[in-house]
C-alpha cells in the first residue's frame, strides 16, 4: 500500500518558509516541492500552494497578501456576475499571472526528481467560476438562472484546455481539482444538471491532449455524485473523509481500473498522538481490503503537520504491507 499525502502548502513548512513566500517565487516553489519529495517520496507531486487561485488570478482576481502561515486567498473577484464570465477571453498561459512561474517550477521539479510523477494543478469549471464571481454569488445565480450558469461553465472550458496544452508543451502532466462542486456545497441534482456537462467536456478534451485519463480530485461528500465523476472518464479519484467511505469503496469495486486514494483524517496526524494515527491507518486499510489500484492519502496535508510525524505515519503504513 502506497502512502500518497497531498502536499501543497505543507511543502513550504518543509523548507521553513511561509505559504505566501513559496507561492510567489519560482525558486522557493520548486525547492519546496523537491525537498518534500525527497522527504516523503509521494506520488503525485502537484506543484503549487494555493492551487485553486492560479487561473482566477490569471483572469484578474486579486490574491491578497496574508501574514504568517495562512494560505493565500482571493480578496477581489474580477467578475460581478455570472453573465460576465461569457465575455471572458481565455488567458494566455504563456504570460498570465503565475501560470508561467508554476510551469517553470514544475519543470525544475521534474528535472531534479526524474522518477517522480509531476503534475500541474488545473481547476475544474465550477471551482474556477466560484473564484471569479465569488461562491455566494454563483450559488445565487444557480437558483435564479441555472441555464446561464451551465452555459458559463462550458465557456470556461476552452481556456482550461489551452492551459493544459501549454503544460503538455513543457513535457508535464496535469491533475484536475473540482472540490467546490461537491455536496453539500452543490446539490447532487445541480451537479448533474449544471456542472457535469462542462466537467465531462474538460476532462475528455484534456485526456486527449495528455494521452491518458486524468485525475479528478474532489473533496466533500462525493458518494451521491460518484457515478457522474466516473462518467468523465477519469482514471483517478479520491475517497474523501467527509463521505461514506465504506459505500464509496463498495461502489468502486465495479471500476477496478480506476485508482482510488482513500483519505485519512488529517487530524490524526496533527494530533501528534501516534495511537490516533495507528487507529486511522488501520481503519483506512480495512476499507482498502487489498483492492487493486488503491493508495492511502491525507487530503490536503496541513502546513502545521510535523514532518517527523508524517514519516512515522508512512513507516507504519508500509509496515502493514508485510502482512
Amino acid at each position: 500500500m502506497q502512502f500518497c499525502p497531498s502536499i501543497y502548502e505543507h511543502a513550504a513548512r518543509v523548507i521553513g518558509k511561509s505559504p505566501w513566500e513559496v507561492s510567489r517565487d519560482v525558486e522557493l516553489l520548486s525547492q519546496a516541492h523537491i525537498e518534500a519529495y525527497r522527504l516523503y517520496q509521494h506520488r503525485p507531486i502537484v506543484v503549487g500552494v494555493d492551487i485553486y487561485n492560479l487561473e482566477a488570478e490569471a483572469y484578474g482576481a486579486v490574491v491578497g497578501i496574508v501574514a504568517g502561515n495562512a494560505i493565500p486567498a482571493i480578496s477581489e473577484y474580477p467578475c460581478l456576475s455570472v453573465k460576465k464570465l461569457l465575455s471572458l477571453e481565455p488567458f494566455d498561459p504563456k504570460t498570465a499571472g503565475r501560470i508561467p512561474m508554476v510551469i517553470e517550477a514544475a519543470q525544475r521539479v521534474s528535472e531534479k526528481c526524474p522518477d517522480a510523477d509531476v503534475r500541474v494543478p488545473l481547476s475544474g469549471p465550477f471551482s474556477l467560476a466560484a473564484n471569479l464571481v465569488g461562491f455566494e454569488g454563483l450559488l445565487c445565480e444557480i437558483h435564479i438562472n441555472p441555464d446561464l450558469v451551465a452555459k458559463s461553465l462550458r465557456h470556461l472550458v476552452a481556456g482550461q484546455v489551452e492551459f493544459c496544452r501549454e503544460v503538455v508543451r513543457h513535457g508535464l502532466d496535469i491533475a484536475f481539482f473540482e472540490s467546490a462542486a461537491t455536496p453539500p456545497l452543490l446539490s447532487p441534482q445541480n451537479f448533474r444538471q449544471i456542472e457535469l456537462g462542462a466537467l465531462k467536456e474538460i476532462m475528455q478534451k484534456t485526456a486527449a491532449i495528455v494521452g491518458h485519463p486524468v485525475p479528478c480530485i474532489m473533496g466533500g461528500d462525493t458518494l451521491p455524485i460518484l457515478n457522474g465523476i466516473l462518467q468523465t472518464g477519469t482514471g483517478y479519484v479520491c475517497c474523501p473523509v467527509k463521505t461514506n467511505q465504506q459505500k464509496f469503496m463498495e461502489k468502486m469495486l465495479e471500476r477496478p481500473e480506476v485508482t482510488v486514494r482513500i483519505n485519512m483524517d488529517a487530524r490524526a496526524i496533527t494530533s501528534k498522538n501516534f495511537e490516533d494515527i495507528e487507529k486511522e491507518v488501520d481503519r483506512v486499510l480495512a476499507l482498502a481490503d487489498n483492492k487493486p489500484n488503491v493508495c492511502i492519502g491525507t487530503g490536503c496535508l496541513p502546513f502545521e503537520a510535523e514532518p517527523e510525524v508524517v514519516l512515522k505515519t508512512k513507516k507504519y503504513i508500509l509496515s502493514k504491507n508485510d502482512y
